[in-house]
Protein backbone atom coordinates (compact mmCIF):
# COMPACT_ATOMS: atom_id res chain seq x y z
CA UNK A 1 0.00 0.00 0.00
CA UNK A 2 2.91 2.48 0.62
CA UNK A 3 4.66 1.58 -2.08
CA UNK A 4 1.73 2.74 -4.08
CA UNK A 5 1.86 6.37 -2.61
CA UNK A 6 5.52 6.20 -2.48
CA UNK A 7 6.77 9.70 -5.35
CA UNK A 8 10.23 8.15 -7.16
CA UNK A 9 13.04 9.94 -5.64
CA UNK A 10 14.15 10.97 -9.08
CA UNK A 11 10.89 13.08 -9.48
CA UNK A 12 11.44 14.74 -6.15
CA UNK A 13 15.36 15.36 -7.27
CA UNK A 14 14.00 16.66 -10.57
CA UNK A 15 11.45 19.10 -8.54
CA UNK A 16 13.61 20.25 -6.24
CA UNK A 17 16.05 21.20 -9.14
CA UNK A 18 13.38 23.01 -11.00
CA UNK A 19 12.56 25.08 -8.31
CA UNK A 20 16.07 26.32 -7.40
CA UNK A 21 16.36 26.48 -11.13
CA UNK A 22 13.30 29.35 -10.90
CA UNK A 23 14.53 30.78 -7.74
CA UNK A 24 17.78 31.36 -9.24
CA UNK A 25 15.76 33.00 -12.09
CA UNK A 26 14.98 35.80 -9.67
CA UNK A 27 18.52 37.27 -8.39
CA UNK A 28 17.93 36.12 -4.63
CA UNK A 29 20.83 38.15 -3.45
CA UNK A 30 20.24 41.12 -5.62
CA UNK A 31 16.52 41.15 -5.01
CA UNK A 32 17.53 41.08 -1.01
CA UNK A 33 19.29 44.14 -1.17
CA UNK A 34 16.29 45.73 -2.89
CA UNK A 35 13.10 44.58 -0.35
CA UNK A 36 15.72 45.71 2.28
CA UNK A 37 15.87 49.45 0.97
CA UNK A 38 11.90 48.95 0.09
CA UNK A 39 11.07 48.04 3.70
CA UNK A 40 13.47 50.65 5.23
CA UNK A 41 11.21 53.37 3.02
CA UNK A 42 7.77 52.16 4.48
CA UNK A 43 9.38 52.27 7.98
CA UNK A 44 10.92 55.59 7.66
CA UNK A 45 8.03 57.12 5.91
CA UNK A 46 5.94 56.05 9.24
CA UNK A 47 6.42 58.23 12.55
CA UNK A 48 5.63 55.00 14.45
CA UNK A 49 4.45 51.56 13.63
CA UNK A 50 3.61 50.07 9.94
CA UNK A 51 0.34 48.18 9.56
CA UNK A 52 1.61 44.42 9.70
CA UNK A 53 -0.84 44.06 6.63
CA UNK A 54 0.32 47.05 4.37
CA UNK A 55 4.19 46.32 5.32
CA UNK A 56 3.39 42.21 4.18
CA UNK A 57 1.86 43.39 1.29
CA UNK A 58 4.09 45.98 0.45
CA UNK A 59 7.28 43.87 0.71
CA UNK A 60 5.83 40.58 -1.15
CA UNK A 61 4.49 42.93 -3.66
CA UNK A 62 7.77 44.53 -4.70
CA UNK A 63 9.54 41.55 -3.96
CA UNK A 64 7.68 38.97 -6.58
CA UNK A 65 7.93 42.19 -8.82
CA UNK A 66 11.68 42.38 -8.94
CA UNK A 67 11.77 38.97 -8.84
CA UNK A 68 9.86 38.93 -12.31
CA UNK A 69 12.40 41.88 -13.81
CA UNK A 70 15.21 39.50 -12.86
CA UNK A 71 14.15 36.55 -15.16
CA UNK A 72 13.56 38.95 -17.52
CA UNK A 73 16.97 39.94 -17.38
CA UNK A 74 18.09 36.62 -17.53
CA UNK A 75 15.90 35.97 -20.25
CA UNK A 76 17.52 38.53 -22.45
CA UNK A 77 20.79 38.13 -21.61
CA UNK A 78 21.40 34.57 -21.63
CA UNK A 79 23.82 34.94 -24.84
CA UNK A 80 25.59 37.35 -22.77
CA UNK A 81 25.87 35.38 -19.20
CA UNK A 82 26.69 32.12 -21.30
CA UNK A 83 29.89 33.86 -22.18
CA UNK A 84 30.99 35.39 -18.43
CA UNK A 85 32.13 33.01 -15.93
CA UNK A 86 30.14 35.08 -13.85
CA UNK A 87 27.27 34.16 -14.98
CA UNK A 88 27.71 31.11 -16.83
CA UNK A 89 25.91 29.00 -14.27
CA UNK A 90 22.25 30.46 -14.32
CA UNK A 91 20.14 28.31 -15.40
CA UNK A 92 19.56 29.17 -19.24
CA UNK A 93 23.01 29.46 -20.53
CA UNK A 94 22.83 25.84 -18.70
CA UNK A 95 19.63 24.33 -20.10
CA UNK A 96 17.91 24.02 -17.46
CA UNK A 97 14.73 26.17 -18.44
CA UNK A 98 13.35 27.02 -21.58
CA UNK A 99 12.58 30.79 -22.99
CA UNK A 100 8.80 29.59 -23.15
CA UNK A 101 9.14 28.76 -19.12
CA UNK A 102 10.76 31.76 -17.88
CA UNK A 103 8.27 34.09 -20.01
CA UNK A 104 5.63 32.41 -18.23
CA UNK A 105 7.19 32.14 -14.78
CA UNK A 106 8.20 36.24 -14.97
CA UNK A 107 4.64 36.76 -16.01
CA UNK A 108 2.67 35.10 -13.03
CA UNK A 109 5.03 36.58 -10.72
CA UNK A 110 5.11 39.61 -11.85
CA UNK A 111 1.58 39.35 -12.22
CA UNK A 112 0.67 38.25 -8.94
CA UNK A 113 3.11 40.78 -6.98
CA UNK A 114 1.38 44.09 -9.11
CA UNK A 115 -2.26 41.95 -8.34
CA UNK A 116 -0.66 42.33 -4.28
CA UNK A 117 0.38 45.88 -4.49
CA UNK A 118 -3.45 47.09 -6.01
CA UNK A 119 -5.67 45.75 -3.54
CA UNK A 120 -3.67 45.50 -0.49
CA UNK A 121 -1.13 48.92 -0.81
CA UNK A 122 -2.48 51.62 -3.45
CA UNK A 123 -2.64 52.08 -6.90
CA UNK A 124 0.06 54.63 -7.05
CA UNK A 125 2.67 51.96 -5.83
CA UNK A 126 1.37 49.40 -8.32
CA UNK A 127 1.87 52.13 -11.05
CA UNK A 128 5.59 53.24 -9.78
CA UNK A 129 6.77 49.06 -8.98
CA UNK A 130 5.15 48.32 -13.10
CA UNK A 131 7.37 51.61 -14.11
CA UNK A 132 10.42 50.61 -12.25
CA UNK A 133 10.11 46.60 -13.78
CA UNK A 134 9.58 48.63 -17.86
CA UNK A 135 12.42 50.53 -16.34
CA UNK A 136 14.87 47.65 -15.51
CA UNK A 137 13.68 44.84 -17.84
CA UNK A 138 13.30 47.01 -21.04
CA UNK A 139 14.81 50.08 -20.82
CA UNK A 140 18.19 49.33 -19.16
CA UNK A 141 18.37 45.41 -20.01
CA UNK A 142 17.09 45.94 -23.39
CA UNK A 143 18.39 49.21 -24.62
CA UNK A 144 21.27 51.02 -22.73
CA UNK A 145 23.30 48.12 -21.32
CA UNK A 146 24.39 46.94 -25.14
CA UNK A 147 24.28 50.14 -26.03
CA UNK A 148 26.36 52.87 -23.76
CA UNK A 149 28.93 52.38 -21.30
CA UNK A 150 26.81 55.50 -19.39
CA UNK A 151 24.38 52.05 -18.96
CA UNK A 152 24.79 52.16 -15.48
CA UNK A 153 24.42 55.23 -14.94
CA UNK A 154 20.89 56.31 -16.37
CA UNK A 155 19.70 52.71 -15.68
CA UNK A 156 20.45 52.92 -11.66
CA UNK A 157 17.27 54.82 -11.80
CA UNK A 158 14.97 51.67 -11.63
CA UNK A 159 17.67 50.79 -9.18
CA UNK A 160 17.48 53.62 -7.27
CA UNK A 161 13.10 53.28 -6.93
CA UNK A 162 12.70 50.72 -3.90
CA UNK A 163 12.54 53.16 -1.24
CA UNK A 164 10.47 55.69 -3.15
CA UNK A 165 8.44 52.39 -3.88
CA UNK A 166 8.54 51.51 -0.36
CA UNK A 167 7.39 55.53 0.79
CA UNK A 168 4.73 55.90 -1.32
CA UNK A 169 3.02 52.62 0.13
CA UNK A 170 2.74 54.00 3.02
CA UNK A 171 1.95 57.59 2.62
CA UNK A 172 0.30 57.54 -0.70
CA UNK A 173 2.89 59.88 -2.48
CA UNK A 174 6.15 60.87 -3.35
CA UNK A 175 7.91 63.37 -1.10
CA UNK A 176 11.09 65.13 -0.84
CA UNK A 177 12.23 62.87 1.67
CA UNK A 178 11.42 60.06 -0.61
CA UNK A 179 13.61 61.51 -3.50
CA UNK A 180 16.70 61.47 -1.12
CA UNK A 181 16.62 57.97 -0.44
CA UNK A 182 16.37 57.74 -4.25
CA UNK A 183 19.14 60.02 -4.79
CA UNK A 184 21.36 57.91 -2.49
CA UNK A 185 20.85 54.86 -4.42
CA UNK A 186 21.51 56.51 -7.67
CA UNK A 187 24.87 58.02 -6.83
CA UNK A 188 25.73 54.87 -5.36
CA UNK A 189 25.15 52.42 -7.99
CA UNK A 190 27.56 53.79 -10.39
CA UNK A 191 31.28 53.09 -8.28
CA UNK A 192 29.14 49.59 -7.17
CA UNK A 193 29.02 48.37 -10.61
CA UNK A 194 32.26 49.61 -12.05
CA UNK A 195 34.53 48.11 -9.25
CA UNK A 196 33.01 44.92 -10.00
CA UNK A 197 33.30 45.92 -14.28
CA UNK A 198 37.08 46.59 -13.36
CA UNK A 199 38.31 43.36 -12.31
CA UNK A 200 35.58 41.63 -14.59
CA UNK A 201 36.89 43.58 -17.56
CA UNK A 202 37.61 40.69 -19.63
CA UNK A 203 34.94 39.05 -19.02
CA UNK A 204 32.64 42.02 -20.12
CA UNK A 205 34.52 41.97 -23.38
CA UNK A 206 34.49 38.70 -24.19
CA UNK A 207 30.62 39.03 -24.26
CA UNK A 208 30.59 42.61 -25.96
CA UNK A 209 29.18 44.61 -23.65
CA UNK A 210 30.18 48.17 -23.50
CA UNK A 211 31.00 48.72 -19.63
CA UNK A 212 32.88 51.81 -19.33
CA UNK A 213 36.54 50.02 -18.52
CA UNK A 214 35.99 47.77 -21.93
CA UNK A 215 35.20 51.47 -23.48
CA UNK A 216 37.54 53.84 -21.81
CA UNK A 217 39.85 51.70 -20.25
CA UNK A 218 40.98 50.96 -16.65
CA UNK A 219 42.11 54.35 -15.75
CA UNK A 220 39.36 56.47 -16.39
CA UNK A 221 37.43 54.07 -15.18
CA UNK A 222 38.98 54.14 -11.66
CA UNK A 223 39.24 58.11 -11.77
CA UNK A 224 35.29 57.81 -12.33
CA UNK A 225 34.88 55.48 -9.29
CA UNK A 226 36.29 57.68 -7.25
CA UNK A 227 34.70 60.98 -8.63
CA UNK A 228 31.29 59.36 -8.14
CA UNK A 229 32.02 58.12 -4.56
CA UNK A 230 32.99 61.86 -3.50
CA UNK A 231 29.31 62.51 -5.05
CA UNK A 232 28.37 59.61 -3.17
CA UNK A 233 29.59 60.92 0.20
CA UNK A 234 28.05 64.44 -0.68
CA UNK A 235 24.84 63.04 -1.40
CA UNK A 236 24.60 60.44 1.88
CA UNK A 237 24.87 63.85 4.10
CA UNK A 238 21.46 65.64 2.63
CA UNK A 239 19.00 63.82 4.89
CA UNK A 240 20.53 65.26 7.93
CA UNK A 241 20.78 69.31 6.23
CA UNK A 242 17.40 68.61 5.34
CA UNK A 243 16.40 67.00 9.12
CA UNK A 244 15.50 64.33 8.00
CA UNK A 245 17.70 62.59 9.99
CA UNK A 246 20.11 63.15 13.65
CA UNK A 247 23.52 63.01 14.47
CA UNK A 248 23.25 59.19 14.38
CA UNK A 249 22.83 59.17 11.16
CA UNK A 250 25.49 61.76 10.41
CA UNK A 251 28.04 59.87 12.30
CA UNK A 252 27.19 56.67 10.58
CA UNK A 253 27.53 58.19 7.42
CA UNK A 254 30.27 60.13 7.57
CA UNK A 255 32.43 56.79 8.87
CA UNK A 256 31.04 54.69 6.19
CA UNK A 257 31.78 57.60 4.02
CA UNK A 258 35.13 58.22 4.79
CA UNK A 259 35.92 54.33 4.63
CA UNK A 260 34.46 54.56 0.74
CA UNK A 261 36.52 57.02 -0.32
CA UNK A 262 39.25 55.30 1.17
CA UNK A 263 38.82 52.29 -0.70
CA UNK A 264 38.06 54.52 -4.48
CA UNK A 265 41.59 56.39 -3.28
CA UNK A 266 43.19 53.02 -3.42
CA UNK A 267 41.86 52.01 -6.24
CA UNK A 268 42.68 54.87 -8.51
CA UNK A 269 46.36 55.06 -7.28
CA UNK A 270 47.27 51.66 -6.34
CA UNK A 271 44.69 49.54 -7.81
CA UNK A 272 44.74 45.53 -8.23
CA UNK A 273 41.31 43.47 -8.87
CA UNK A 274 41.52 42.12 -5.43
CA UNK A 275 41.18 45.60 -3.48
CA UNK A 276 38.37 46.10 -6.69
CA UNK A 277 36.92 43.14 -5.29
CA UNK A 278 36.87 44.25 -2.08
CA UNK A 279 35.51 47.22 -3.01
CA UNK A 280 32.26 45.89 -4.76
CA UNK A 281 31.78 43.98 -1.67
CA UNK A 282 31.96 46.93 0.84
CA UNK A 283 30.23 48.79 -0.98
CA UNK A 284 26.88 45.91 -0.44
CA UNK A 285 27.82 46.29 3.12
CA UNK A 286 27.65 50.58 3.24
CA UNK A 287 24.88 50.61 1.24
CA UNK A 288 22.83 48.13 3.87
CA UNK A 289 24.57 49.84 6.85
CA UNK A 290 23.79 52.92 5.60
CA UNK A 291 19.84 52.61 5.27
CA UNK A 292 20.02 50.54 8.54
CA UNK A 293 21.74 54.06 10.20
CA UNK A 294 18.86 56.09 8.94
CA UNK A 295 16.15 53.57 10.47
CA UNK A 296 18.15 53.60 14.03
CA UNK A 297 18.01 57.40 13.51
CA UNK A 298 14.34 57.48 12.59
CA UNK A 299 12.77 55.78 15.80
CA UNK A 300 15.25 57.02 18.47
CA UNK A 301 14.19 60.31 17.26
CA UNK A 302 10.35 59.26 18.85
Amino acid sequence: MLKFFAVPSESLTGSSSRISSFVALTKPRVVSLIVFTAVIGMLLASPGMVPLQLLLAGTAGIALVAGAAAAVNCLVEQKIDARMRRTSWRPLPRGELTALQTVVFAGAVGGFGLWILLHFVNALTMWLTLATFVGYAVVYTVILKPLTPQNIVIGGASGAMPPVLGWAAVTGEVTTEAMLLFLIIFAWTPPHFWSLALYRTEDYARAGVPMLPVTHGKDYTRLQVLLYTLILFGVSLLPYAVRMSGWIYLLAATVLGLVYIGYALRIHLAYSDRLARSCFRYSIVYLAALFAALLVDHYLAF
